[in-house]
């Protein structure tokens, strides 16, 4: 979903309607803020995921060195 510059327009009059011209610059940091704090949960959520699945992976490989030298 692309937002134009017709919808941002349309999308800033409202908000300028609904929340006055005092009150915008206060959400623009709050949602600001929301989406880095956001960004950081999920790079540390990825970043641990990768981990894991390293470590997994890891521990399969030496499962199988393991096997392969019980069995020759």
């Amino acid at each position: 979903m692309n937002i134009g510059t017709p919808e941002l327009a349309i999308i800033l009059v409202l908000a300028l309607i609904f929340f006055g011209p005092k009150k915008l610059p206060e959400i623009g940091s709050a949602l600001g803020s929301a989406i880095r704090e956001l960004k950081k949960a999920s790079n540390e959520l990825t970043s641990v995921m990768k981990i894991d699945m390293d470590l997994d992976e890891d521990q399969d490989t030496s499962y199988e060195h393991h096997d392969a030298a019980t069995k020759g």
